[in-house]
């Protein structure tokens, strides 16, 4: 993707004027390379999951565009959204309310192999025992209903139905938050499996930081619907650049440890109808200068050791440290 932007409102008023703007995604550059899982993390409201939403085509770019092997998404979603589904696929949230309450999981699971596929009755309960086989789920289950199965049963049936169509890129937001821990490590470990069994590639949207370190090679930070940081996942973790970066680590609870760090209560956060002209994080970051309120920073490979590893900032911590 380059230079995406989501804005939402800013629709002519009937009396004149427009409604507020609301700066979701701002100029926000990103690759993911095939093969690979790009984690994404941020705060509630960084423009995760609108990134997400844009990514799978339910939602477009008020500006820039996403490429799917050099293919404008936006362009495909126009053309032909049969063929972009075929290619990318979501995993929601809540496993739950993702799935029709009125249809059983064989009809559920049918569906987009009668939409997205050539294959007839006969292929498609092979290719229904074969999706259920994959997510470790018993062929009986067919007959049953949503609400009949618990939190991580519902999500491995979410995860059979992505599957369907043959995809080659996953995005999956935050798709373990709504399950208990013990559940988690079997759904991430599942991932893992078809991960490499089916040679997908993850964009996988998290606020959890030890579930994105887990899985992730890359990691991107957002901040305020611009990318903090991004590097490889060890890099992130051991040596963050950005300020934001290193207040998410500070702020993960760990059992035994007792100087948890939160932003400054007397800090102000940045209106998203009124964005500020420099860094939005300035506000809250210690190393804040003239130049940070009044410039925004751009990523940059000339601030750390490994020059895959980049942050938006004026004063990084390799510098500042």
């Amino acid at each position: 993707m380059k230079q995406v932007e989501r804005h939402f409102g800013g629709e002519p008023r009937l009396f004149g004027g427009r409604a507020p703007t609301v700066h979701a995604v701002q100029g926000v550059t990103l690759d993911v390379k095939r093969g690979e899982t790009l984690g994404i993390v941020g705060e509630s409201g960084c423009g995760k999951s609108t990134l997400a939403r844009m990514i799978v085509g339910l939602d477009q770019p008020t500006d820039g565009a996403i490429y799917f092997d050099g293919q404008d998404l936006s362009a495909l979603v126009r053309q032909d959204r049969r063929a972009l589904a075929r290619k990318v696929q979501y995993i929601f949230q809540d496993p739950v309310s993702s799935l029709n309450p009125r249809k059983t999981i064989g009809r559920i699971l049918e569906s987009p192999l009668k939409h997205l596929t050539d294959l007839d009755a006969s292929g498609r309960q092979a290719r229904l025992r074969e999706l259920l086989e994959a997510v470790n789920l018993a062929p009986e289950f067919l007959e049953r209903y949503p609400h009949e199965f618990s939190g991580g049963q519902a999500q491995r049936i979410g995860i059979a139905r992505a599957l369907a169509a043959g995809p080659e890129l996953l995005v999956l937001d935050e798709p373990v938050s709504a399950l208990d821990v013990s559940v988690q490590a079997q759904v991430l470990n599942l991932l893992d499996d078809l991960k490499q069994r089916y040679g997908l590639t993850y964009v996988f949207i998290s606020h959890d930081l030890s579930v994105v370190e887990a899985v992730s090679d890359r990691i991107a930070v957002m901040y305020f619907g611009r990318t903090a940081e991004l590097g490889p996942a060890e890099g992130v973790f051991s040596a963050p650049l950005h300020p934001y970066t290193a207040l998410l680590m500070k702020s993960v609870p760990v059992p035994g440890r007792r100087d948890l760090t939160s932003e400054d209560a007397y800090a102000e956060l940045p209106d998203p109808l009124n964005p500020p002209p420099g860094c939005a994080f300035a506000a809250r970051c210690t190393y804040a200068t003239a130049q940070c309120t009044s410039v925004k920073p751009e990523l940059s490979q000339d601030i750390g050791v490994d020059r895959d590893h980049s942050a938006a900032c004026f004063h990084p911590l390799s510098r500042t440290i």
